[in-house]
């Protein structure tokens, strides 16, 4: 904790340091992050600053992990107020607030590594608990944007299943790898072609369209022989700049004889939806 408060600090060490009382505590503006820990109000709140606010809570044996630790390793897809996730030895009787999902695994002293005074568990180690752990699309997102940031390499993904024989999760994980693709280059991305391949469709992700040997556009998920394109748009596509541009590209692919499905994060509720969606244009 610094003396001027600036950053992320537990609010009973500044009352009990006498650099604030309760009452200021309470009445100046500093951001709650989890239950007792508090931040300056100028820090961007993502998750990010909420593990760091549990990492002051840590006790030894523990670590942030699964898809919290994912954001030190290319994939921030955890929005600010989830649940922080920590794994904690067996040995280990810490709960954590109510803020946090504590999983109790074996951890090792070479699973964790420390970023930003944080401990977090390493890359392979994230890749094995995110794919144990989370929603098969979650997972199959999270390590999408690992393997292409390079945090792990899809070899190490494969030998993860015969590197766990009998481990809880390895179900789970050997269900996900399978289904890894660094070429998505979103989160909705690869939810949407994860939805698909499971749906017994096959799409190409960022594919790029060229029509009488030109370049018309890269699309995210592509059917080639079919010609047709899906495309999510997130919400910086709704820009007024950003829709006339994205009209005038699916103008192009139009005048090129592609079809083109646009999709928003509404669709992203309804994946069945969209899947019957993509399979009636196909045979359409």
């Amino acid at each position: 904790m610094r003396s001027d408060l600036t950053g992320v600090f537990i609010g009973s060490h500044a009352i009990a340091a006498g650099i604030l009382t309760r009452k200021q505590l309470r009445e100046r503006s500093y951001r709650r992050l989890v239950h007792g820990v508090y931040a300056d109000p100028g820090l961007v709140f993502d998750h990010r600053l909420r593990c760091s606010a549990v990492a002051l809570l840590l006790p030894a044996g523990t670590a942030i992990a699964g898809h919290s630790a994912a954001a030190w390793h290319g994939a921030p897809f955890a929005a600010p107020h989830d649940p922080v996730t920590v794994v904690r030895q067996p040995s280990v009787l810490w709960k954590g607030p109510r803020e946090v999902r504590v999983h109790q695994a074996e951890l090792t002293p070479a699973d964790v590594e420390w970023h930003d005074d944080v401990p977090v568990t390493s890359a392979l180690r994230t890749a094995w608990d995110v794919a144990a752990w989370e929603p098969l699309a979650t997972a199959v997102a999270a390590l999408d944007a690992m393997v292409r940031r390079g945090s792990v390499g899809v070899g190490e993904l494969a030998a993860l299943p015969t590197a766990g024989p009998g481990r809880k999760g390895v179900v789970r994980v050997r269900r996900a790898i399978p289904l890894v693709d660094p070429r998505a280059e979103s989160a909705p991305e690869s939810r949407v072609r994860v939805a698909l391949v499971l749906g017994g469709l096959t799409p190409v992700p960022q594919f790029e369209v060229l029509h009488d040997g030109q370049f018309v556009a890269r699309v995210d998920l592509a059917f080639p022989g079919q010609r047709l394109a899906v495309e999510y748009e997130g919400a910086y596509h709704f820009d007024g700049a950003q829709i006339v541009r994205d009209d005038a590209r699916i103008a192009r692919l139009e005048a090129a004889g592609w079809r083109v499905i646009r999709l928003s994060a509404a669709d992203l509720r309804d994946l069945d939806g969209v899947v019957a969606r993509v399979r009636a244009a196909l045979v359409g």
